[in-house]
């Protein structure tokens, strides 16, 4: 079976025409689908329009948030309420196409974990269009996962990818990025984007700044999640090192003009002091940080898998 999972924020008008395009769809392909509409706290009578939609169609129902709590979250209560053994997410704006469904399937029968669309043909303001092209060219040379549109709502997922990764804040656009980070197979098809028929968009240009401080976490949480202490140690014995050069220098500028007093110049009045002693105590601080953040990751292993097993041998321990 296959789960597909529509985060909805005021999108009341559009709600009965995707549905009924996902039945078409489902119809045409023949798939076993159910849809679980996830009411992110909407304001304009989503969830009346969910809770009808639902008492006419079986294979489709909705949950709905008590306030609006952000896609990444809307997309976790999404994965957790899903039966199916495949994944789709998709928007509740009409601009993905459900006529993708099935050129989605095709792609994940190809062995990936995780397909991400690609509108290569946006139908958006050009001024967002050109910062999410530099924002996913930023994406896939910082984190070495190569999409072209890492911010596609339409993705489809292996069941055991959402059971493994933990979605918080808005990191929801970055899950093949940490599905990649822990050996899941990524690919990436080329899908229609249409205009939008009803409401606006919910994002402005906050987005990417949100975006690119997400970046740095996921940056972080990828490549030192498990190791801290490896990246603010780093930092720390940079800082202590410079540090240190910083003080031997004025200790021996300090000893040499003890013999000639006439032009010392007092340790106090030189930057240099200020600058080492600034050094020393952000490499303490650094160290410091990186133990505790030694501690924290070791403390939260006892419940996280620090690995991703692929598959069993008959008879092997689960």
């Amino acid at each position: 079976m296959i789960s597909l999972i529509i985060p909805v924020y005021n999108e009341r008008e559009s709600l009965p025409v995707l549905l009924g395009e996902i039945d078409q769809s489902a119809r045409d392909g023949r798939l076993d689908l159910e849809v679980v509409f996830v009411d992110d706290g909407s304001r304009d009578g989503s969830w009346q329009v969910i809770a009808e939609l639902a008492e006419k169609s079986p294979w489709m129902h909705g949950l709905r948030l008590r306030k609006n709590f952000g896609k990444a979250a809307a997309l976790s209560a999404g994965f957790h309420a899903a039966g199916g053994e495949l994944i789709l997410t998709m928007d509740g704006d009409l601009q993905d196409d459900p006529a993708e469904i099935v050129s989605f399937l095709a792609a994940m029968q190809k062995g990936h974990d995780v397909v991400s669309g690609w509108k290569r043909t946006r139908h958006d303001p050009w001024h967002k269009v050109w910062a999410s092209r530099m924002f996913n060219l930023l994406v896939s040379v910082l984190t070495g996962v190569r999409l072209h549109d890492h911010n596609c709502g339409m993705k489809c997922y292996r069941a055991e990818v959402c059971r493994e990764i933990r979605l918080y804040g808005e990191l929801h656009r970055f899950i093949p990025v940490l599905a990649a980070a822990r050996g899941f197979k990524v690919g990436e098809i080329e899908i229609r984007h249409r205009p939008r028929r009803f409401g606006h968009s919910k994002y402005g240009m906050r987005r990417f700044v949100k975006g690119f401080l997400d970046l740095l976490t996921v940056k972080f949480l990828t490549g030192f999640g498990q190791r801290p202490q490896h990246l603010l140690g780093s930092i720390g014995l940079l800082s202590f090192v410079a540090g240190g050069l910083g003080m031997i220098y004025l200790t021996i500028t300090w000893l040499i003009n003890v013999w000639a007093p006439d032009s010392y110049k007092p340790l106090h009045t030189r930057p240099l002091l200020i600058y080492s002693v600034a050094a020393l105590l952000l490499g303490a601080q650094m160290v410091s940080i990186g133990f505790l953040a030694e501690l924290i990751t070791a403390y939260q292993s006892r419940d996280e898998d620090s690995y991703s097993i692929a598959e069993h041998t008959k008879g092997s321990r689960k």
